[in-house]
């Protein structure tokens, strides 16, 4: 039988560019792994070889490099559009640019008076140390005419010691878990939300405070919520963010549960009063839904693949 050519795209994966801002003596960082993919009128190059159409993923790993020095590194966001539209529209046969970009962030090294004798304290202004709390992404569509840009963060470890139940739930002759009436609650969040900024008449959004903001609610809403279920805590999380970032029109969380559980004591003679826990990485729980604005269509990809 005949076969057709479906969806595809090409592009230079992980292109990893570290910009550094000189602003006198004090030094600034952004530091992206940066993903280029790019669909159009590509058939020809599937169909018969021929690569008339074809923009090198070596020409797009350089703008990469040319654009961090061009325009530099705003936001990862403004970042992302930069190229985007660059591909688009310099690219007859480019008729579709996705830019994933995944920030890895830095934080400046606090000196001490003792190191005044090499340097001196007040001039050191260019040591980082990474940040370990999550790796902040984006992904910027642009077709040409429309603009979709989803952001979030991933691996960002949370968790409460205790304002955590679960109990209630169905029961059958396989269950074994025991309700739980105070119990350790804690997630590694994996989180994207999509702004409703999608054409240049809008006003853009500030990108660096709207990643600030969102984190703070999303942290909030977890650390202030009695919760019965990660479900609940889930979507208050979401809620918080709709409710209060009018840039964002949709979230979507995947928060695998990590389970803690208690050591029994008992044959050691020790009551084991909430005190001592089992950390299990796996099998864990995996909970995931998305929360949107009323009215609004979900367009976040249900698996957060790279589809």
């Amino acid at each position: 039988m005949p076969t057709i050519l479906g969806q595809n795209q090409y592009g230079k994966a992980e292109n990893r560019v570290v910009r550094i801002t000189r602003d006198g003596d004090t030094h600034h960082i952004k530091d992206l792994n940066v993903s280029v993919a790019l669909s159009g009128d590509l058939e020809e190059v599937h169909l018969s070889g021929s690569n008339a159409h074809c923009l090198p993923t070596d020409t797009t790993k350089n703008t990469v490099y040319a654009f961090a020095k061009e325009y530099g590194i705003e936001s990862a966001e403004q970042f992302g559009i930069h190229l985007a539209r660059h591909f688009v529209t310099s690219q007859e046969p480019i008729k579709r640019a996705r830019i994933r970009i995944e920030e890895y962030a830095w934080e400046r090294i606090e000196t001490s008076d003792a190191n005044s004798r090499f340097i001196g304290s007040d001039d050191v202004k260019h040591s980082f140390v990474r940040k370990g709390q999550e790796t902040r992404l984006t992904e910027i569509t642009y077709d040409g005419e429309a603009w979709q840009v989803i952001s979030g963060l991933k691996d960002l470890v949370v968790m409460n010691s205790t304002n955590s139940e679960f109990w209630g739930y169905i029961k059958d002759k396989y269950t074994t878990l025991k309700e739980a009436y105070d119990r350790i609650l804690a997630t590694e969040v994996s989180g994207r939300w999509r702004f409703n900024w999608t054409d240049d008449e809008q006003r853009m959004p500030n990108w660096e405070r709207s990643y600030e903001q969102v984190k703070k609610h999303m942290l909030h809403a977890f650390a202030e919520t009695y919760s019965l279920s990660l479900q609940q805590t889930l979507y208050q999380m979401g809620s918080r963010i709709i409710n209060n970032r009018s840039e964002i029109d949709e979230v979507r969380f995947s928060l695998p549960n990590k389970h803690h559980f208690l050591v029994d004591l008992e044959p050691f003679g020790l009551k084991n009063d909430n005190e001592v826990y089992y950390a299990a990485d796996r099998p864990y729980g995996l909970i995931e839904a998305t929360v949107l604005r009323d009215g609004v269509e979900a367009l976040i990809p249900v698996d957060l693949s790279n589809l």
